[in-house]
């Protein structure tokens, strides 16, 4: 597994070293140096370097370099996800943009974290929660000071997420469901690309040690429930999940189930590709006149969305030529206006109501050239928020949360579905 860890900084001094076998020494940090950040590899060729039959695995943060070293055929996810674990605990410790300064004054903290994450090269406890238990040098405070029989479970028990003893007067989770919508529209209005990406995210506030149940109406989830009023399900791929899902229950019968970390956290992601209620419906017309000296823009906007719900913070950006002088544009409402550094008309709207039709009309003005170019058209691109709103049409179906004391929880449920990479040809 790993033999050393290093933290350099831009010049290539060794700032940390910890060296976990005896099979590298510390003068290979001058290979490294020499070969990676003299040579200005960092951002241009791939974060693994190998030099004199050893690996060298790197990622930066600010102007400093995590480097892994080892000898052996080891996994790179694996290695990867350790720096950036490493990273995120100094951030918890040390704050959100630690510098070489705040490494230096801390060399004793950051020695303790090395010897409790890692064991003779193979990664250990990486939970922040945890290891503010019981590392903690005057910065941090922990809330509730452990017993020595709970802290050593913590440390050496299967759910590292999540502490024993946990306490609160109210027992609340807050469940928010974001969705991107990335759409691709040729000129003649043929979908090219349609899919949604989405992500759970939790924010738990549960007494003790619950177990909790969690279901979408998954398609496949709901075929197998024998039900006389069933709604049709969404198919739903490529899903990944926080590690504190149990995925044999996942693969063998599609609930999720798990005992959820205190606080924020990301549950799930997901992708659909099939049905997706596209939030905004685009209809472009433009048109070159006069001997393309000037552009007739017109586009027509349709929400596709309940008449209940409306869309925040709308930016459609309509491309124009370089060359463009000026443009005399009409809008309904929200306002536009040609912005010569975009290259393009921006249109705001603040609050864009469901099922509402708007049109834009521009005239736009060309200044002559000595060598006219064909105009390529780019696309416009949108930008959005739609609250209450799912593309997929994936909804939260139910949350059970299962405790020996048997309290009751409160829920509370937010869609939101933005905008990703949202473009229509012209």
């Amino acid at each position: 597994m790993i033999s050393m860890i290093m933290v350099l900084n831009q010049k290539g001094d060794v700032m940390i070293s910890r060296q976990y076998r005896d099979d590298v020494s510390r003068a290979a940090a001058d290979s490294f140096r020499l070969q990676v950040i003299a040579a200005k590899e960092t951002g241009t060729q791939a974060p693994v370097k190998r030099i004199e039959n050893c690996s060298f695995l790197y990622t930066r943060h600010l102007n400093m370099y995590f480097v892994a070293l080892t000898r052996s055929n080891v996994n790179p996810a694996l290695v990867f996800e350790y720096l950036f674990q490493k990273i995120r605990i100094l951030k918890a410790y040390l704050g959100e943009d630690f510098d070489e300064n705040s490494m230096r004054n801390n060399m004793t903290l950051i020695y303790e974290l090395m010897d409790e994450t890692m064991d003779f090269g193979y990664p250990q406890n990486c939970a922040v929660d945890v290891l503010r238990l019981y590392i903690n040098l005057g910065n941090v405070k922990p809330q509730d000071e452990p017993e020595p029989s709970q802290l050593t479970s913590q440390i050496t028990g299967k759910i590292d997420w999540r502490r024993e003893g946990i306490k609160y007067k109210r027992n609340e989770v807050y469940i928010d469901v974001l969705e991107s919508v990335n759409l691709l529209l040729s000129s003649t209005g043929s979908v090219l690309r349609n899919e949604v990406t989405g992500q759970v995210q939790m924010n738990t506030k549960l007494t003790g040690m619950p177990e909790c149940k969690f279901g979408l109406n998954d398609k496949l989830v709901i075929e197998r429930e024998e039900s006389g009023q069933r709604k049709p399900g969404v198919e739903i791929d490529d899903c990944t999940f926080h590690r504190c899902v149990r995925l044999g229950k996942f693969d063998a019968d599609r609930t999720i189930t798990f005992i959820p970390p205190d606080g924020e956290f990301e549950l799930m992601r997901y992708r659909v590709t099939d049905n997706i209620n596209v939030p905004f419906r685009f209809i472009p017309a433009v048109q070159e006149e006069h001997g393309h000296t000037r552009i007739s823009i017109n586009l027509k906007v349709i929400a596709n969305f309940s008449d209940q719900l409306f869309a925040t913070h709308v930016v459609i950006k309509v491309p124009v030529p370089k060359n463009t002088a000026k443009a005399k544009i009409k809008v309904a409402f929200g306002r536009a206006r040609y912005e010569p550094e975009q290259q393009a008309i921006m249109w705001r709207v603040k609050r864009f109501p469901g099922k509402a039709e708007c049109h834009i009309n521009a005239e736009v003005d060309l200044m002559p050239t000595v060598r006219p170019k064909a105009w390529n058209r780019p696309p416009i691109s949108v930008e959005f928020q739609v609250p209450m709103f799912t593309a997929s049409g994936v909804h939260v179906r139910f949350l059970r949360v299962y405790d020996k004391s048997g309290y009751h929880t409160q829920r509370w449920v937010r869609y939101i579905t933005k905008a990703g990479n949202y473009q229509i040809r012209i």
